[in-house]
Parts: C-alpha cells; structure tokens; sequence
C-alpha cells in the first residue's frame, strides 16, 4: 500500500478583523520578544560545555525551531488574508462572521456557533472554520430553516433558531 496522498484543499483566505489583528500580534510577539529570550536562552546553555548530553541546549534549540516555523507560517499567511469588513447586504441570512443558535431536530439540543476563518476557529467558544460542513451547509439560509449537514455521527438534521451579526439579531 503506497503512503502518497493527494494534496489538502487549501483553507480559505478570508478571516475577522479580530482574527487578523490577533495574528498579527502573535507574530510581534513571537518576533519581537518572545524569539531573543530562547535565543539568549540557548547561547547561555550552548556555552556550558558538551552539547550532545545537554538537555537545555536540546529543548531550547527544539523551541527555537518550532517558533521559526509559526513564524515563517505567519509571515507568509498574514498577507494572503482577506479580511471581512462590515455586515452582508442581507443579515437575514447566514454568512461569514454570523453566530447562528441551531436546534437539531431529534434532540432538540440547541447549539450556538459563529463562522470564521480557519486560522481563527476555536471549539470551546463554537467558533468553527468557514470550510467545515456545518458551516457549508449553513451558509445562505434563513431564519427557522431546516438543514441537514453531514457530521461525523451521520447526517443530522438542524433549525436555525437565531441568527446575529456584531451582537445584533438577524431578524427583520
């Protein structure tokens, strides 16, 4: 069996302006301050002696590396974003940047969740990459439409409850 798989579809370049300004406060920080306190970190245990059995030159110089690569992911991410300015024409419906409260029908368990980038998604808060199929499938409907989206359990079937842009409520 061959290990070759095709290429990830590559992530939408869209993202809140929150979600913008925070990267580009955590590339800052990884630059400005955070990178010259490892890299200080690693001379001083470089210049204790026999690198191959030091522990501190090891994770330092592991630390290093993985903070090059968020930076040079940054870097080249941060100016590919599109940042999504405003509230759509039709705040009726569900778009990027909306916070939707889904009922599933079966249960009657309600969900709450808001649209993002998918450099800015976070499950705990519900915030959820406007590339998954839950997203997908919410994206142009109304207010007490019924969906079905394809979840890992299967197919599930949601009403919107409510939809709500900046904290407004998206009903007319």
């Amino acid at each position: 069996m061959s290990r070759w798989r095709p290429p990830q579809p590559g992530s939408s370049a869209i993202i809140t302006r929150e979600g913008f300004d925070r990267l580009k406060q955590e590339l800052d920080a990884l630059w400005s301050q955070q990178r010259p306190e490892v890299v200080r970190a690693l001379a001083a245990a470089a210049a204790e002696g026999d690198r191959s059995e030091n522990a501190e030159y090891i994770y330092r110089k592991k630390q290093l590396a993985e903070m090059d690569r968020r930076i040079r992911y940054l870097s080249k991410r941060i100016p590919g974003l599109r940042v999504a300015e405003g509230l759509p024409a039709d705040t009726a419906k569900v778009y990027f940047g909306a916070t939707t409260d889904l009922e599933q029908l079966d249960s009657g368990e309600l969900f709450h969740y808001r649209i993002v980038g998918p450099d800015e998604t976070h499950a705990q808060k519900g915030w959820i990459s406007i590339d998954s199929p839950m997203a997908r499938a919410l994206l142009k409907r109304g207010l007490d439409e019924e969906f079905e989206a394809e979840l890992p359990q299967g197919r599930t079937a949601f009403r919107i409850a409510a939809i709500r842009y900046d904290g407004t409520a998206g009903k007319d």
